[in-house]
């Protein structure tokens, strides 16, 4: 038997292996049950005995962990999980503390033990299950905390440890008076929104509470702490901690490590490492390959927004699935060094590469929810693969930065060619304009010809160590940047800034749209202006590559600055000049900046705070619109100007400071002349593929309907962000229906989506291209509404937008256009009012539209909006200001039904009103009047209510004036819509003695 055990080899474990499982379990355990919690219930776990949602927004660590199914029991199963090595991380901190002159270490150890008892105490004996135990539980792991503490800090004489020990102890003991004073305030006063911020200061005491004990790491590491399983004699498995005694020896031998890894590392890694100068000099497949490569991951990046937007549109408010933001932070999870080695070698970058392609895969999911969840998990691979290539040794930075501009130019001339959409978006599929299986198919031709490629043209020098790029092939001695921090900001907000303003070629121009006449660029012509400054910005460093100091010098910063201001400052052409100028600046500093967070020497924590940053400039760009749907969200009411100085600001941090600021090696920024032309090359392709798709997408000549009968059919419909029932873009489905109903004039509501939030899109692309209508895109994005849009199928003569009063609520957006309809100037007013919940916006609102329509007495007009009123409400009710005030007659008084949408004219004969469901396209209707014109220099000459309310059927109606019949709900409506409410259109005579 002893002979048995003598050849039982002995396995050695790093001890500070112990502090880090339990860390990361800890953290794994309470943001589990967080994002569980709050993605399945979240209204659930936010409401207490005082105030549910919206004035309860954010759920306490109670309701999180202990109320509901499966994060309660997700929770528990970790938090066992974990018991272990909390147990060690007791055991290891008495082991490096004991002392034969002072009790306090025997003191803080069994302090330890009863500490994570009562811990075990609270987590499993919940609020739910016994109140009052798990408050004593609670309290008496907070009052253990006192001793273990500061205890641990009087223990330790590691200088780094005790200083963090100190900074950590002190922020959780102080925390717990604001949380105190805001239980108070929910407990004894009842204050609505109260538990909410007590709520933050109860996770902040989570969050350090680990935070305290994984700075026993430090401690472990100094002390060269290690636990050896197994035995060399054989007599019996013993667990030996090799500590004091045996430190000096593992200092030495860590620093010939040290020594030995900078020269080489292992044979795989310096394999790797020699790749960096010829990734460059790959042939031109493996370039094709990368390029594609590149264009995929932006393409899920920057498909995870729309995908959880749509469950906050639905929610009309914070639904929980803006978590899936936090997604991008995965790059942190590289601190684990056998993650990090397998992510750095090809292998596993190419499994990343795989996982990447779920969020591509996500289409063919039928439910939004299953669809967030692969893309936020394939997000997160896509970062992580970012991270790896973006942080391999200097030689491939340029190579590496001039891929991603690539990529993300050719992700905007694909939205260019595909109708403002992705192809290989989740939220677009065959039907609705997705080229989805094509994309999947040369994606796993570029990954099979990324892992075969041969070692002398492969693709980048990964890393294979904590530093990333501690390997190097060439001499130059590689410059770590100290402020890892200020790298992470201003990479986090050129992540940001590329994908707000130039994701999509019309995003600048709907910033400078002022309507008609025409005095600026139009998104379906002018969108290929873009791509040329996008493509001259990352030209520049090709050509100046030997200069690099070009880009980062404080000049050029100051260019960028001067052409964001005229971006934001400024309308019409010079607006947008100034926007192809911030263009041409962005793309230019991509390798700059990217070069910068690669050289920095704390890469996890730059990259993991780049990703974070970007985050929450997604959710404060969102806020300056939705700031009526958020908690607090009013501070961030129209203050993109804010953000935009703010954005700038952390940009600035990448350039050449003499304060703040290294220079970067000359190899970051050097381009063989090979891939130069490659780059050039490609940058020449995506140009012309951009012109000939301006070419190929012209819009159809606009042409009315029922030109020779003098009939108009208008119609207003609230689009929901172009977004339908089943989380997939409805622009197809739009055109369908409004093609088939030959709509002349139709206002569209809620359409403003040139945000990252909706995907910076243009829902009317397909309409205008397909259809042939003259568009006015109503305020843009600048102007924070939520968006009106005007088809016309006839001239729009004139066009004013107007941001209506909104003092509380929403700022509600309207276009009043002058048409010229069979040579009569016909005004239309496409308007969304505010919501229920601010009657004084709507009654301002409603006051300053009844104004408009006054103010052209007596000439035609057709109001098109969203108005929320019941139909003849009384003053301060919209409905009688608009109606009275405003000189217009309802389309049908009798149609009590109504809430939203409404329809207002005069000066034109009314002949038809339809009310057609919207199937799953949005949440509203699509509602339709049809007008006839007076004759050409007559106006109406009778216009009594009996002679409006001439009602006819159908058969009485010329043929000009019959809505389709196959919409009519006994012949089955067309795929999922039909004439409801009345079931039929609604048809009136022309009176008697009308001048036509």
């Amino acid at each position: 038997m002893s002979g048995q055990y003598s050849r039982r080899a002995t396995y050695t474990l790093t001890a500070s292996t112990f502090v880090v499982v339990h860390t990361y379990l800890a953290y794994a355990a309470f943001f589990s049950a967080l994002a569980i919690g709050t993605y399945l219930h979240y209204q659930k776990i936010v409401k207490n005995g005082v105030a549910g949602y919206p004035q309860e927004w954010f759920p306490s660590v109670s309701a999180t962990i202990g109320d509901w199914y499966p994060e309660r029991n997700i929770f528990q199963i970790l938090i066992a999980m974990n018991s272990g090595p909390r147990f060690a991380l007791v055991l290891l901190q008495y082991h490096l503390q004991r002392s034969s002159t002072s009790r306090l270490p025997g003191f803080l150890c069994i302090t330890g033990i009863a500490r994570t008892l009562s811990c075990g105490g609270w987590v499993y004996i919940t609020s739910s299950d016994d109140h009052d135990w798990h408050d004593i539980l609670m309290i008496t792991y907070i009052v253990c905390n006192l001793p273990w503490m500061y205890g641990g800090i009087a223990c330790t004489s590691h200088p780094k440890a005790r200083s963090r020990r100190r900074l950590v102890a002190n922020s959780f003991f102080l925390s717990l008076v604001p949380m105190i004073y805001f239980f108070v305030q929910h407990k004894v006063h009842r204050v609505p929104g109260a538990y909410t911020y007590y709520a933050f200061f109860e996770w902040s005491l989570i969050i350090l509470d680990i935070l305290y004990d994984s700075i026993l790491q430090i401690d472990v590491e100094h002390a060269h702490l290690q636990i050896t399983v197994g035995s060399s004699n054989g007599d019996h498995d013993i667990v030996v901690p090799v500590g004091k005694k045996n430190a000096s020896v593992d200092v030495e031998k860590s620093k010939q490590v040290s020594k030995e890894h900078k020269s080489i590392i292992n044979p795989k890694a310096t394999e790797q490492a020699t790749l960096a100068t010829d990734n460059v000099n790959s042939s031109v497949l493996d370039f094709l390959s990368d390029l594609y490569l590149s264009y995929i991951s932006w393409s899920v990046f920057t498909s995870l927004t729309p995908v959880l937007f749509y469950f906050s549109v639905w929610e009309l408010g914070i639904a929980g699935s803006e978590f899936a933001l936090l997604s991008t932070l995965s790059p942190a999870l590289l601190s684990i060094p056998t993650l990090l080695d397998v992510a750095s070698s090809r292998t596993g970058r190419t499994i990343l590469h795989c996982l990447t392609l779920i969020g591509l895969q996500a289409f063919a999911l039928k439910s939004p929810i299953y669809r967030l969840v692969a893309v936020a998990f394939a997000s997160s691979m896509m970062c992580i693969g970012w991270v790896v290539d973006w942080s391999a040794t200097p030689p491939s930075w340029g190579y590496q930065a001039m891929l991603t501009g690539l990529g993300f130019l050719m992700a905007s001339v694909s939205k260019h060619a595909n109708h403002s959409n992705n192809p290989v978006w989740p939220i677009v599929h065959e039907v609705s304009g997705g080229y989805n299986k094509i994309g999947i198919t040369l994606a796993l031709l570029a990954i099979a010809n990324f892992y075969t490629r041969s070692t002398n043209s492969a693709r980048a020098a990964y890393p294979s160590n904590g530093s990333f790029a501690t390997s190097k092939s060439d001499t130059t001695p590689l410059l770590t940047r100290r402020y890892w921090a200020l790298d992470g900001i201003a990479l986090g907000s050129l992540i940001f800034t590329l994908h707000c303003f130039i994701a999509d070629s019309s995003t600048l121009i709907a910033w400078s749209w002022t309507g008609f006449p025409i005095k600026g660029p139009v998104p379906h012509l002018h969108g290929s202006l873009t791509h040329v400054a996008q493509a001259l910005g990352l030209l520049l460093p090709t050509l100046f590559s030997s200069s690099s100091g070009i880009f980062s010098h404080p000049i050029w910063f100051i260019y960028g600055s001067a052409s964001a201001y005229v971006t934001y400052a400024y309308k019409d052409w010079t607006g947008y000049v100034g926007g192809l100028n911030f263009a041409l600046f962005l793309m230019s500093i991509i390798s700059v900046v990217y070069g910068r967070a690669a050289s920095s020497k704390r890469l996890v924590r730059t990259y993991t705070t780049a990703f974070l940053v970007n985050a929450l400039f997604d959710v404060v760009n969102t806020f300056t619109v939705a700031y009526a749907f958020v908690p607090g969200g009013e501070i961030f009411r129209e203050r993109t100007d804010v953000v935009l100085a703010v954005q700038m600001l952390a940009m600035s941090f990448a350039f050449q400071w003499p304060s703040i600021s290294s220079p970067l090696p000359a190899s970051a920024f050097r381009l063989p002349s090979s891939f130069k032309y490659r780059s050039q090359a490609m940058l020449s392709i995506l140009i012309t593929v951009s012109l000939l798709a301006t070419m190929y997408c012209w819009p159809a000549a606009p042409q009315p309907y029922r030109s020779g009968s003098r009939i108009l059919r208008a119609g207003i419909w609230t689009v929901h962000f172009g977004i339908d029932n089943e989380g997939r873009d409805s622009q197809r489905r739009m055109r369908d229906l409004i093609r088939d109903m030959e709509l002349d004039v139709v206002g569209l509501l809620e359409t403003d989506l040139h945000r990252v939030v909706y995907g910076n899109r243009d829902l009317t692309r397909v309409m205008v291209e397909e259809l042939g209508f003259y568009v006015d895109l109503g305020p843009g994005p600048n102007q924070h509404t939520w968006g009106a849009v005007l088809l016309s199928k006839f001239p729009i003569i004139n066009s004013t937008h107007h941001l209506l009063p909104s003092p509380h609520g929403e700022l509600a957006p309207a276009i009043h256009a002058v048409l010229d309809v069979f040579g009569t100037p016909v005004n239309v007013i496409v308007a969304h009012n505010g919501q229920e919940e601010t009657p004084l916006d709507r009654e301002l609102q409603a006051t300053e539209l009844a104004r408009i329509m006054a103010s052209v007495y007596p000439q035609p007009v057709i109001f098109l909006g969203y108005v929320v009123t019941r139909p003849h409400a009384s003053r301060p009710n919209p409905y009688e200001i608009m109606v009275t005030d405003g000189k217009v007659h309802d389309i049908d008084k009798d149609d009590g039904d109504r809430w939203c949408e409404y329809i207002f004219y005069r000066g034109l004969y009314r002949t038809s009103y339809a009310r057609v469901s919207r199937s799953t396209i949005t949440d509203t209707e699509l509602q339709i009047g049809q007008f006839m014109l007076p004759k050409h220099g007559y106006g109406v000459t009778i216009e009594s209510e009996e002679s409006r309310y001439l009602r006819a059927w159908y058969y009485e109606m010329s043929e000009d004036h019959l809505l389709p019949p196959a919409y009519l709900p006994e012949r089955g409506g067309v795929r999922g819509h039909s004439y409801h409410v009345f079931n039929l259109p609604l048809y009136y005579k022309l009176p008697e003695g009308a001048v036509l």
